[in-house]
């Protein structure tokens, strides 16, 4: 049985309605990220799981026991917010204990959970300062240890990383993936950024307008995306949509995609073949991801159906690690992912091979995948 359940969740102001019947679930010890653009409701989803906003309709257990009615103080849940919301006259060990304090946990009780959660968020040094003494990353570290020394049933994280810099954010996402490791506690995490939601999750649910769009493990929505929307999201850089036309070759279907210049790339469908029959002469939208768009040595030797097209090469991007290599097909901008060595220049032709066991297809009106 799961361990936190959400059932026809539904959240309305009046007659806005934000959450729009939310069904998820997560298993004792899972890490559920909540991902998507500004204003799809995440943020309300986790306040009615923290409490701090009511719901509607529908239901909210944690462990078997509903918590729908209960009051925040209640709930067994602690909750890190994005701000830090540290009290600035406290010092460290103040700020962790303050809540332990409120509850009349006895001196010596506070002082060996202060000193448990200090060594294993690695702030020991840091007890006797104040917030104002600390970076963004050691408050950060200090508002997860006053949740960490509640010892709670569920953690909830709301954008806990927006107000750090680039690398502080990576640093921070491996110590939360490492706390969640070490301690086993059951997660749910707010974010817009889908690499976090990717590195982090073991559950992620992508959200647009109050609705669930997917709901699945990392490689389950990176790879079988549920619809147009979640492809465009969850990737960086984003999945290639192309816009193509299923025909009937001599050896099965094919997708057909239009170049600025020259004939167009027709290339053989390795899918769910059963599933476009229906779709023969009509438009479909093509998706691939960058990497599976490359260079033919740096292409997957374990890949049942490669295809190679010539392709003009508008941009070169060098990123270190890899090259980016930007073209034009079905009308619009594609980006192929090479090898950092990749002998590639823009403005001239380049040979790219096309991993089709990666290719997914979507219908082009209601943006719903086909195969």
């Amino acid at each position: 049985m799961a361990f936190l359940q959400i059932s026809g969740l539904r959240k309305r102001y009046g007659s806005l309605e934000i959450l729009k019947g939310i069904d998820l679930d997560l298993e004792q010890g899972g890490f559920l990220v909540l991902v998507g653009p500004s204003g799809c409701g995440k943020s309300t989803l986790l306040n009615t799981i923290a409490g701090l906003e009511s719901i509607t309709e529908g239901d909210i257990r944690v462990d078997d026991h509903s918590i729908a009615d209960l009051h925040p103080s209640k709930r067994d849940i602690a909750m890190v917010f994005q701000s830090y919301a540290l009290y600035p006259n406290m010092t460290v060990a103040g700020n962790i204990a303050f809540g332990m304090e409120m509850r009349g946990v006895p001196a010596e009780e506070r002082k060996a959970a202060i000193e448990k959660v200090a060594k294993v968020l690695q702030i020991g040094h840091l007890l006797d300062r104040k917030p104002s003494q600390l970076s963004g990353g050691q408050r950060q570290r200090v508002a997860m240890g006053r949740a960490l020394v509640r010892d709670p049933k569920l953690f909830l994280f709301d954008e806990p990383l927006s107000n750090l810099d680039a690398k502080l954010r990576v640093d921070m996402r491996i110590e939360i993936k490492r706390l969640h490791q070490s301690t086993g506690k059951t997660i749910v995490y707010v974010t817009h950024d889908q690499i976090e939601a990717m590195t982090l999750a073991t559950k992620i649910a992508v959200m647009k307008d109050g609705v669930v769009q997917q709901f699945g493990t990392p490689a389950e929505i990176y790879n079988n995306p549920a619809n147009m929307f979640v492809a465009d999201f969850m990737g960086s850089p984003a999945m290639n949509l192309l816009s193509g036309t299923i025909e009937r070759g001599s050896n099965g279907l094919l997708v057909s995609l239009d170049r600025a210049a020259g004939a167009a790339i027709k290339l053989p469908v390795a899918t769910d073949k059963q599933a476009l029959e229906a779709h023969a002469g009509r438009q479909v939208v093509f998706g691939i991801r960058p990497e599976a768009l490359t260079d033919p040595e740096g292409a997957d030797r374990n890949a049942r159906t490669l295809a190679e097209n010539d392709c003009l090469i508008e941009v070169v991007e060098p990123a270190g690690s890899d090259t980016f290599a930007v073209t034009k097909l079905g009308g619009k901008e594609v980006v192929a992912r090479l090898r950092a060595d990749a002998r590639i220049s823009a403005g001239q032709h380049a040979r790219l091979a096309f991993n089709l066991d990666k290719a997914v297809f979507f219908d082009p009106q209601t943006q719903a995948r086909i195969a």
